[in-house]
């Protein structure tokens, strides 16, 4: 790979030294504007512009100009009116221009490597769509950069120009990934946003559309049947709704405890730990991004099984960029993972979600703990027990991994509490692993409504203790319902189940659509791993015979 090539922002210097180069091309090589005595070109666009620059051995081997919308005014301006153009210029317009390439670097990557930059510039501060007039000679490089040449040709001395233009998104999807990784693989990214656009992580929640994500309709939460998410299907404890009622007005005005101490301390107290092993966060997603990204580069090596919790390959590919091995799990042995298959050196990090989800499977504790003796020292293993408690607290472990010098578990609080709204979770672990994440994790990290449900929750294990209790025969009755409806149902050990459709049956896609307009928004495996499947939360018995009786419609329709 080649290091020596960078693409960043222009300084003041490359500026003077682009107006310069602007004049070697345009004026004595095109001969589109004459020569001068300064032997420098610029216009007015240069105040208000950004100038992206390829360097090579640290001088320019190109640059394009990139012109914000903020003042409006655009070089196209110079050869169209605006009611001549066709398409509309608005607040969301950009345009790139002077693409130029010096002498020496032209037929290599510099090209594209300045219009993929200008490309994610203008998509990283929200643009919409791009404009160009490119040189009619170089038209091929616009076009295979995504931009479509709409027939309007001008000409400036006696260079050709074409009018040019695409919307970002399809810009975007029309990209060639083996040139990108190419230009990646050569290029030191010295801009101050990434080189790929971060991508967001979907995950259920779905039924927010028929409540509003503005709470409008707030009074459609009792009618709606919520079972693409998978949050408990109970209340939390009266304990903490009598603390939240009673107090609420100052637990929303009041600061609460910087470092979350009173819910660390009760954390240590009912898991059997020392308070430092134990760091709190919003939620196990705020934990998962603050972790990961501190410990891990795009050099790093991550096993994951597959079909898994997304959040866990989607921050491992798409925003750290690691590489990432997957070790996929068998619809015929019921997705069951056999943890010595996990036992393969070179790894990082071993990311376990345990029970793992969307299928529900669980691994022993007595096996995890023999598995965890054998791993390579040098590699990380990660464990989720968000839904472990619906096993058994005894299942958890939190306990023998801070005797361990490699093993993390990360705990949410959301699932098994029935807390997801208060965003409560932990992770534990020997206290020198959490050392550097202590010090980067940011004051009040959890809110004092949250501080204040976890420690009354935490503080009613008999209650929750009869919920999971609970939950296993919902779950037996979920799971017989379904079956009866001719939907292969795979054994669960938490609070949803996975099943797969009839082979020759509608779409998972289509029986979630069909299910929404009754008011039941189940989850499409799909984009988890797992094709032509749905997975659906446990809910009491009234709500689950109303499911039956819901998808019994919508699979009897598709039928027909």
């Amino acid at each position: 790979m080649d290091r020596r090539m960078r693409c960043r922002l222009a300084t003041d210097d490359d500026r003077n030294a682009i107006y310069a180069l602007r004049h070697e091309v345009y004026a004595r090589e095109l001969r589109q504007h004459p020569e001068n005595a300064e032997e420098r070109l610029s216009d007015s666009l240069d105040r208000d512009n950004v100038y992206v620059v390829v360097v090579i051995d640290e001088a320019i081997a190109g640059f394009v100009s990139i012109t914000p919308p903020r003042n409006g005014v655009y070089s196209v301006d110079k050869y169209l009116r605006r009611e001549e153009m066709p398409f509309a210029l608005d607040e969301r317009t950009w345009e790139i221009r002077i693409l130029t390439v010096v002498a020496e670097h032209r037929g290599g990557i510099v090209a594209s490597l300045l219009m993929y930059a200008a490309l994610r510039w203008v998509e990283a501060h929200g643009g919409r769509r791009i404009i160009s007039i490119g040189r009619r000679e170089v038209r091929e490089i616009y076009v295979k950069a995504g931009l479509t040449p709409y027939g309007r040709e001008f000409q400036s001395g006696i260079v050709s120009f074409m009018l040019m233009s695409g919307l970002v998104p399809a810009i975007r999807e029309g990209i060639d990934r083996s040139i990108l990784t190419r230009l990646e693989r050569a290029v030191v990214w010295d801009l101050a946003i990434p080189f790929h656009q971060p991508a967001e992580c979907f995950h259920g929640g779905a039924f927010f559309e028929a409540v509003g994500d503005g709470f409008e309709r707030l009074d459609r939460s009792t009618s709606v049947i919520n079972a693409d998410v998978l949050d408990a299907w109970f209340p939390p404890s009266p304990d903490v709704i009598s603390a939240l009622s009673e107090y609420l007005p100052w637990l929303l005005r009041t600061s609460p405890p910087v470092g979350c101490e009173g819910m660390i301390r009760t954390i240590a107290s009912a898991r059997g730990v020392d308070h430092d092993c134990i760091l709190p966060g919003a939620g196990s997603s705020s934990l998962i991004y603050l972790a990961l990204r501190e410990w891990l580069t795009p050099r790093s090596r991550v096993l994951l099984p597959d079909p898994a919790y997304g959040e866990y390959a989607h921050i491992l590919e798409k925003v750290i960029r690691c590489r990432v091995d997957r070790l996929v799990l068998s619809r015929d042995d019921q997705y069951r993972l056999n943890v010595q298959r996990l036992l393969r050196s070179g790894y990082d990090l071993i990311v376990l979600v345990n029970p793992n989800s969307p299928t529900g499977g669980h691994v022993r504790r007595d096996e995890l703990e023999a598995f965890l003796r054998e791993v390579p020292a040098k590699t990380l293993v990660w464990i989720d027990e968000t839904y472990v408690d619906y096993v058994g607290s005894e299942q958890s472990l939190e306990q023998f991994a801070v005797t361990r010098e490699n093993v993390v578990i990360c705990k949410s609080m959301s699932k098994v509490y029935a807390l997801s709204g208060a965003r409560c979770a932990y992770l534990c672990a020997s206290p020198h692993l959490l050392e550097t994440l202590r010090s980067i994790t940011p004051p009040w990290a959890v809110s004092l409504p949250g501080q204040v449900a976890a420690v009354a929750a935490l503080r009613d294990p008999l209650y929750y203790a009869e919920r999971y209790r609970q939950t296993h025969e919902l779950r037996a009755e979920l799971s017989n319902a379904l079956a009866a409806l001719d939907l292969d149902v795979v054994p669960s050990k938490a609070n949803f189940l996975l099943c797969h459709l009839p082979a020759e049956g509608p779409s998972a896609a289509d029986i979630v659509a069909r299910c929404r307009e009754h008011g039941l928004f189940i989850r499409d495996t799909s984009n988890m791993g797992v094709s032509h499947a749905v997975r659906i939360a446990v809910k009491d018995h009234p709500t689950i015979e109303q499911m039956a009786g819901i998808l019994r419609k919508v699979l009897a329709l598709q039928v027909a």
